[in-house]
């Protein structure tokens, strides 16, 4: 099984049409140990955020997440790392039930999507074609690519996913965070945790009587609540982000 598993789900769900919108791919053990390798790099980050990382276990890991701290790392190290993925760590078969899981609810969220694209933002919503969402059983749990519509979607040998049950919350949080980031995010340098909750309660409002398990998470700057508290505010989505970063 091993290798790249590829399931293209259709516009809105319907057999037989020919455009594809959404792709899920189990990675190579190459794949994996590049994004192992970043997430090393970013470790700082993440812990001064409260994000919670999965790593693989082992003593390399602990011996290059000890040396990322302390800036010693050496010119074999990456080489060294892909090796013990490849021959000690990787196995594809261990993404099949996360695949499983995540091909569930494709349809629901291309209809999604759909739905954000019918209200033609004026600022901008940048959406794709295609987006491939691509599991890893490592890292944070999420992260997104707005340049080229990828994802990273954490998942567990038991087809568990970090922080919801159904990945689907995770796959529209990342998706908004793609259709804002180069129209509002970039262009105004929001802060992290400002980004955060923008998308959050983007999400809410868009989505919170099909999402009931979605959460806005704690971590966000939660002053913008007042401004932005209804569905129709999202056409203003920019002009609010600005008139609140100019009042901090």
């Amino acid at each position: 099984m091993h290798g790249i598993i590829i399931l293209w789900a259709m516009y809105w769900g319907v057999f037989g049409q020919l455009e594809p919108r959404i792709e899920v791919v189990i990675p190579t053990a190459e794949q994996e140990a590049e994004y192992v390798w970043r997430t090393l790099q970013d470790v700082a980050f993440f812990e001064a955020n409260a994000y919670q990382i999965s790593l693989p276990e082992g003593p390399l890991i602990e011996e290059l997440k000890a040396r990322v701290k302390s800036n010693r790392l050496e010119n074999g190290d990456r080489a060294a790392l892909v090796a013990y993925i490849r021959e000690q760590v990787y196995d594809a078969a261990d993404y099949a039930r996360g695949y499983q899981q995540v091909t569930r609810e494709i349809a629901r969220l291309d209809q999604m999507v759909a739905e954000i694209e019918s209200r033609s933002y004026a600022w901008g919503f940048k959406s794709f074609p295609r987006y491939k969402v691509v599991l890893t059983l490592y890292g944070p749990g999420g992260s997104y690519n707005p340049d080229d519509g990828s994802i990273l979607l954490y998942t567990t040998e038991t087809g568990q996913f970090k922080q919801y049950g159904n990945p689907i919350n995770t796959l529209i949080h990342e998706i908004t965070h793609i259709g804002i980031e180069q129209s509002i995010i970039q262009p105004l340098a929001v802060p992290h945790g400002l980004k955060e909750r923008i998308v959050d309660t983007f999400v809410s409002l868009h989505f919170g009587d099909q999402l009931p398990d979605y959460r806005i998470q704690a971590m966000g700057d939660e002053g913008i609540d007042q401004y932005f508290t209804t569905l129709k505010d999202i056409s203003d989505l920019r002009g609010i982000v600005l008139r609140y970063m100019e009042s901090r």
